[in-house]
């Protein structure tokens, strides 16, 4: 009896300390304290108990135990990639921009990044245009009117 006793005290124990210790970590694109505070806010909205973001090597840590799908795809829609999901790019848009980062590999294999059809005020081969609606992720006056060589993504 005295050791089924022992025996049930030390699980117990064993049960709890595995619960207080638990956490889980997610690598999470972002650059700034901007991004932090979103990242964080956005985890605890999806049930973490609390949720520690670190820009410099991209991980929230989330103590206990929690859904960390439901999380992952909390924090997705407000912009930001994590290790599973891949934010909309509507959302990533609509981020301000010191909180764009650069995106990671799409799961067809090529990056997604911010109005690349539009770098440098230009759009598509080399025609000048203003593109600040393009960096908004909308389409700038030549993609709208179809004088672009070629139509791409973030154009449209």
């Amino acid at each position: 009896m005295k050791y089924l006793f022992i025996f049930l005290i030390t699980l117990i124990t064993t049960n709890l300390t595995n619960q207080v210790f638990a956490q889980q970590t997610v690598k999470v694109w972002g650059n700034c304290d901007m991004c932090k505070r979103t990242i964080e806010k956005a985890a605890v909205a999806a049930g973490a108990e609390g949720a520690t973001w670190d820009k410099a090597t991209k991980q929230l840590t989330i103590p206990g135990k929690a859904d960390l799908k439901k999380i992952e795809q909390a924090i997705a829609l407000v912009g930001y990639d994590t290790q599973n999901f891949t934010a909309k790019d509507e959302a990533y848009l609509s981020l301000p921009e010191c909180c764009q980062y650069e995106r990671k590999a799409a799961k067809t294999g090529s990056a997604t990044t911010k109005a690349d059809c539009c770098k440098d005020g230009k759009c598509e081969k080399g025609k000048d245009v203003k593109c600040e609606k393009c960096k908004e992720g909308k389409a700038c006056e030549k993609c709208e009117k179809g004088q672009c060589a070629e139509k791409k993504e973030c154009c449209k």
